[in-house]
Formats: C-alpha cells, structure tokens, sequence
C-alpha cells in the first residue's frame, strides 16, 4: 500500500475500517471537454496496489465522471500466492457507489458482486446482474473492494475504469413481484426464502429457478441475493396465481449473513460493519419499516465470516436448516432450542427470551445456487391466511410453520386439553397446570423414520415409522411438566454412525406451547 496513493483511513467508532485511494481522473473531467464539443469513445484509467494482511475491510477507489458518460465499465484482478495449509488466501469483492455517496445506508449504491465477477458495467438502459441500471452522472463515484481475506504475502490488485460516451438512452421502469397471489385461502402454504440466481453467487437465471420453485411444489419464494436489490425487478413474468414472490436482500456482513426478508421492493440494506460496530441495530429498524423481517442466516456456519456474531435481539426467526441437513444445522438447532428455553424463564412460556419480545421461530431454507443443489430442500411450510406478502410474513413471525426435506413429506402436531382446549404449532394451549394434555404427531413421507417429541427437558417421546413412512405418535404430558413441545422426524442413522448421533432431519416443527392457567 503506498502512501501516495492513500487519501484517508479511517477506523472510527461505529463503521467498518475503510481505505480511500487517490481519486482516478479523466481528462475530460479535468478540462470539461475540448473547446465545448460533445465527448465521444471511451477511455480507460488502470490503478494497481498492494493490500497487506489485515487490511481494512473495504477500499474506495473514488472516479471522477465528467459529463457525457453513457457507461461506465469496471474490471480487476487480483493475485492468489500459495499459502500454508489452514491459512485463508486472497479473495477480494467488489460492488460500486454513484455521485450520491458512500454514506451508511447506500443512497448510492448502485450495485455489488462480492468475488463473483470480474467485471461489470452500468449504463441508464442496463447493467450486469447484481448492479442497478440508471444514468451515470458527473460526479465522484466510488469503487469499493473488499478485500475479505487477504494471504500472509499480502495481495495485489489491479482496477480498470473505463468510461463510455454517448447519449444515455432511458431507465426502465422496473417491474416488481405483486404483493399476492390467487392460493388456497387460509392454508398451509410451502416456500424457500433463501435463494440465489446470476444476481449475486448463483448459477441459475430467475426464470431456472421459479421452474425449479414450481417443480418443488412450492407456493412462495423470496430474492435474497448477497448485498444487492437488482434481482428485485427481475421476475417480471414469472410470478403467477401459483407463485407468490417476495423480495428480501441477503445481508452479508463480516461477522454473519441475515436474510431481509419480505421488504419493500427496492428497499436496500447496508453491510458494512461488523458486531463491535453500532450499527446492526440501525439497520434492523430499516427491515422492520421496510415492512421485512431479520432473519440470521446458517448461524453456525463455520466459513470465514459467516458465522453469526450479533445475537438474536431484533431477530423475527432464524434459520435452522440450511440446505442438506449437517453437523452446522444441529449444532445451530441445539442453539435456538437453548433459546426456547431461556424464553420459558420465570414461567413465562414463550414470552421473555429476547427482551420481552417472545420466542423466535426456526426456519428452514435451501440457499440453492446452482446444480445439484435443490430449490425446497429443505422448505418452510407456514399456516397463512392468504398466499400473501402480509400473511406469509405473519405466519413466519408467528411461529405457525414447520420444516421440510422436500414437499413429499407431510406432518401434523397438534395438543388437545381434558376440555377439548386444542393448539396447534406455533400456538398456545391453556389448561391447568396438572390437566392432561394429548399430544399428536402425524407424519408421512419418512420410511423407517424416528419421530421425537421434545420439550423444555429434552427427548421425552420417541417411535419408529414403518417402511410406509407414515404413522401417528400420541403422547401425554401436563403443562407442569412440558412448558412447550415440538417434534423432529429424523431419518435412520446411517450404518456405522455412533449410536448417540441421530440420523438427518427429515422434518421438524416450531414449538406449540403449554401454559398452566
């Protein structure tokens, strides 16, 4: 990094460490043109440096644009030196900002890649997935890397900036996804709420994967790219009476990722921090006006950066199961289940666990990116009132939802009092403290399953599926005993596993709650 060419480092309390470079400078932004005449071709500015280890967590590269710019375009490269075994290397992302700023909240952000692309362009008619179409004003633009892990040796870079003259040609109007869709009524309604296309780090096109949707016998999905909203206008006609699809961001922070999930259309939310710094909670508050909800995303996710370090205050749910059941999605199950016990504190069932707030909701999602990785497995499957952005929504917040591997499995959890009281998941049973209370389980699509039921104790009810996959598990308990119960189906343990290892998930509820009156 040489010291010519840095402006400004700043650390300051409440914002992720930033790097700003020597601004990059066009002739025509020096001397507004030759003699008044309209500019014309392009040209191309490179800049190269040197990152060392533990460099700050996002470099600006300012770009003055003079007037005329029909297109601005940006490339890079970085170096990838070998390192020891164990030891992280070079991986460097890179996204842009306009004239409006850098500001925290992203007035203008105009778009990010993380390390998915080389290159991109933006123009008023169009630009690369993952980027926001509009014009390209005069102005002090902003490359941004992010140097997210970075060898011993230190990394080198290179940037090349090249402008396109012209007439700008016009915006489209974006289209967004309607709010709702025809469904079933009140119902139990299937959907993913994590997923990815060509709009951040996926491999499929919006078009592949609402097929996919549909094929999986889905009823909602939601656009939860990495750091950008452009794959927000981008299922226009994909959507239907079938399908309802709701908008969200997947905020990728240096200290975990969560989904916004369910926000406005357009609605951007910034991840430029980490969990020292005091500005999670600000951006929770803009997912909740956004009318969204903040959802952690694979929680314990060992990778760098993805593992959560924010705590669960402001959370609406958090998501459980992330893609094919494995030792992060139990270790991450075994967590929120410690949450759904601090929630019974003071014989409060459900309702101090998080600052008063209640108990979160588990959540299930695929994260599919690409072939093989399935849209719907696994699938959130909610009790909504309508097939609906508010409804779905609510029912997610709610608790009213279970998991599952795919939609050939079905399940039902229900709680019946000596009085015909009756709760279902995500519900709440009142009887007195010592009444009898039936619990039941149905469950099909699981051969040679194990139905679990738990509770605030642990395992307290377990049985065998037959070959069919189908059965019904009936247990009885009080709510002196059982302050919630929620059920797992779990798939026989594989040949050879330790007999203390349960087999994967097959599917499993949110709790329904029993409350001594």
């Amino acid at each position: 990094m040489d010291r010519r060419d840095v402006l400004r480092l700043s650390a300051a309390a409440g914002a992720a460490g930033v790097l700003t470079l020597r601004p990059v400078v066009f002739a025509r932004a020096e001397d507004g043109g030759r003699g008044g005449e309209e500019p014309r071709g392009e040209q191309s500015r490179t800049v190269r440096g040197h990152l060392p280890t533990g460099a700050p967590d996002f470099v600006y590269l300012p770009v003055e644009v003079p007037r005329g710019v029909r297109e601005i375009a940006v490339s890079y490269t970085y170096d990838r030196p070998a390192v020891p075994a164990g030891t992280p290397g070079n991986a460097l992302d890179i996204g842009i900002f306009d004239e409006r700023g850098t500001a925290p909240g992203g007035r203008g952000f105009r778009g990010w890649s993380g390390g998915f692309r080389s290159e991109f362009a933006i123009s008023a008619r169009e630009a690369t997935p993952g980027y926001l179409p509009g014009p390209v004003r005069p102005g002090t633009w902003h490359v941004v890397l992010g140097p997210y892990t970075v060898a011993p040796q230190g990394m080198e870079y290179e940037v090349t900036v090249t402008l396109r003259y012209g007439e700008p040609g016009r915006t489209p109007r974006p289209a967004y996804p309607p709010e709702r869709a025809a469904g079933r009524g009140r119902a139990w309604y299937r959907g993913d709420c994590h997923l990815h296309t060509v709009h951040s780090d996926g491999r499929r096109t919006p078009a592949e994967v609402a097929a996919a949707a549909r094929e999986a016998g889905l009823d909602f999905i939601a656009t939860t790219e990495h750091n950008t909203t452009s794959g927000h206008a981008a299922w226009e006609g994909l959507w239907g009476d079938d399908l309802l699809i709701l908008c969200g961001e997947e905020v990728t922070t240096r200290n975990g990722h969560f989904l916004a999930l369910g926000t406005d259309p357009g609605t951007f939310v910034d991840w430029r921090y980490r969990a020292r710094d005091d500005a999670y909670e600000r951006y929770v508050r803009t997912v909740h006006r956004a009318g969204g909800l903040v959802v952690p995303a694979h929680p314990s996710c060992p990778f760098v950066g993805c593992q959560w370090k924010f705590g669960y205050a402001g959370a609406d749910a958090v998501e459980v199961w992330n893609g094919p059941w494995t030792a992060d999605d139990e270790l991450a199950l075994a967590a929120w289940d410690n949450l759904l016990v601090a929630s019974c504190a003071g014989g409060r069932a459900g309702r101090g666990g998080d600052g008063g707030r209640g108990w979160i909701p588990a959540m299930g999602n695929s994260d599919a990116h690409r072939e093989p990785q399935a849209v719907g497995a696994p699938q959130t499957v909610v009790h909504a009132a309508a097939l609906s952005r508010p409804a779905v929504l609510e029912a997610i917040r709610a608790g009213r939802s279970w998991l599952a591997e795919s939609s050939a499995v079905g399940l039902a959890l229900s709680a019946t009092g000596p009085r015909g009281e009756h709760a279902g998941i995500g519900e709440r049973l009142r009887v007195a403290p010592d009444a009898e209370v039936a619990v039941r389980l149905e469950v099909s699509g699981v051969p040679d399953g194990t139905v679990r039921l738990m509770t605030d104790q642990g395992e307290m009810h377990a049985a065998r599926l037959p070959s069919s996959g189908a059965g019904t598990a009936v247990w009885r308990t009080t709510a002196s005993l059982a302050a919630y119960v929620r059920a797992e189906v779990r798939h026989p343990r594989p040949e050879g596993a330790p007999a203390e290892l349960p087999g994967a998930m097959a599917a499993m509820t949110n709790p329904l709650w029993l409350e001594a009156r």
